[in-house]
C-alpha cells in the first residue's frame, strides 16, 4: 500500500512537472537587411520544442534566430 501511494505521488509530480514548464515563446530573426523580425510564436509550448521551431527559421531568408 505504501509503495502504491508513492508511486501515485510520483507519477503526479511527473504530470504537474510536465504541463508547468510549458508557456509562450517568440522566434525572432534577422532578415535580410539584418533587421530583427518576429518570425513565429509559439503559444503553450515547452521551451526544447520552441527552440527546434525557431531554429528551423534559419535559412537563406533569415539568420541569427532567438527564442524571446
Amino acid at each position: 500500500m505504501k509503495n502504491l501511494k508513492l508511486m501515485l505521488g510520483a507519477v503526479a509530480l511527473l504530470g504537474l512537472s510536465m504541463t508547468a514548464c510549458k508557456k509562450d515563446y517568440t522566434c525572432t530573426c534577422e532578415d535580410g537587411t539584418g533587421e530583427r523580425v518576429v518570425v513565429g510564436e509559439f503559444e503553450n509550448a515547452n521551451k526544447s520544442d520552441a527552440e527546434d521551431a525557431c531554429e528551423a527559421f534559419e535559412s537563406i531568408l533569415y539568420s541569427n534566430c532567438e527564442l524571446d
